[in-house]
């Protein structure tokens, strides 16, 4: 395959660039930035969600809204210019009344969008879940559990786990990022310390944790450190090994305390692993998700743009409040405009398209 590659380059072929296919129907007009970013998505879509909304954006769903605002907005400049251009015509009573009105309805449908992004960065970055707990309480147990698979080593012997283990797994059409950390307890081996010091890091970050407690014994003081890291976090605890004799429940004191949703569950028998899903399920309203009837933008792009254009829209409403010129509120409008194009790809530089289509594959 080597030696082909290498005739046909030598006879004038040449190599297509990373989205060289999909850059040349944007240069051409046959799709918008919009579109051809979703190109990408769809490639590296997890879920079934995540690829039905780049279907979405590739069907031009967000391109058309963002029109539709942009026809508002050229509504709103038309009828200021006239008053610039033709001030023997009375259009006070537009400026003053129809103009604000108009710019309210454009803010409530950008930030209907903007809104939708906390959906968007779920269904395409996944819910990133830590699980923590001191050494042999079951997190790999309940790691491979819910993978159904061997993925983490688990013996007898406290501190196996000495860095982070990373996967993906499908729940109810979301893509869970889920990460096994070392078990955090006071230790001297330098290498464990910095598995604990980084699970520690990533419980900070995470979106949700699921704190693992063993319930067939009492709480320990590492058990309580980790009750404090948990305090001010999206957390379920859970107590596994239910399948023996409890000496931690429900009802204990200290858990009863943190007001987290608390489930039991053996991941040796797999018992309540199907209640953790319901939990995340109901915590991030996943049943909510209709990317059937919504737009939803999962580009931190277009989310940033959006947030943008809404700024400049508060800004020309206070403009027009101070009764500043004409002239400097069509200033204001146009740059709401440029934002919303700068999303189609209308109004967009080199080196913004350049850096879209090198996170393509070669070709496509």
């Amino acid at each position: 395959m080597k030696k082909i590659l290498e005739l046909c380059l030598k006879n004038g072929a040449e190599l297509a660039e990373p989205g060289e296919f999909t850059k040349r129907a944007f240069l051409n007009g046959r799709i918008d930035l919009v579109q051809a970013e979703s190109v990408i998505d769809i490639i590296n879509a997890k879920t079934e969600k995540e690829a039905s909304e780049g279907v979405n954006q590739l069907k031009g769903k967000l391109s058309n809204k963002i029109s539709e605002i942009k026809k508002d907005l050229l509504e709103i400049i038309t009828n200021i210019e006239v008053s610039i251009d033709y001030p023997e015509y009375d259009i006070e009573e537009v400026k003053d009344n129809n103009i604000l009105k108009m710019l309210d309805n454009i803010e409530n449908k950008l930030k209907i969008l903007e809104n939708s992004f906390n959906n968007g960065k779920i269904i395409k970055d996944g819910i990133k879940t830590a699980i923590i707990g001191k050494p042999n309480v079951g997190k790999s147990s309940l790691l491979n559990a819910i993978l159904n698979e061997e993925r983490a080593i688990v013996t007898e012997y406290e501190g196996t786990t000495r860095d982070t283990i990373e996967e993906f797994i499908n729940i109810k059409g979301i893509p869970l990022k889920i990460i096994d950390t070392a078990g955090i307890r006071e230790t001297e081996n330098e290498v464990e310390k910095m598995g604990i010091y980084k699970s520690k890091e990533i419980c900070n970050k995470a979106d949700l944790v699921i704190a693992i407690f063993d319930s067939s014994k009492k709480l320990t003081d590492e058990d309580m450190q980790i009750l404090d890291i948990i305090k001010d976090k999206e957390t379920i605890i859970v107590l596994n090994k239910a399948d023996l004799e409890e000496k931690t429940g429900i009802e204990n004191k200290e858990i009863i305390k943190t007001k987290k949703k608390v489930i039991k569950i053996s991941a040796k028998t797999q018992e309540g692993i199907e209640e953790i899903y319901d939990e995340i399920e109901k915590k991030f309203n996943l049943n909510q998700i209709d990317i059937n009837n919504e737009i939803i933008i999962t580009n931190i792009r277009h989310k940033n743009l959006i947030s943008k254009a809404i700024k400049n829209i508060i800004k020309t409403k206070q403009t027009i409040s101070e009764n500043m010129p004409v002239d400097i509120i069509v200033i204001f409008l146009r740059e709401i405009l440029e934002d919303l194009g700068n999303i189609t790809g209308e109004i967009v530089n080199e080196e913004i398209i350049n850096d879209i289509f090198s996170k393509f594959c070669l070709g496509k």
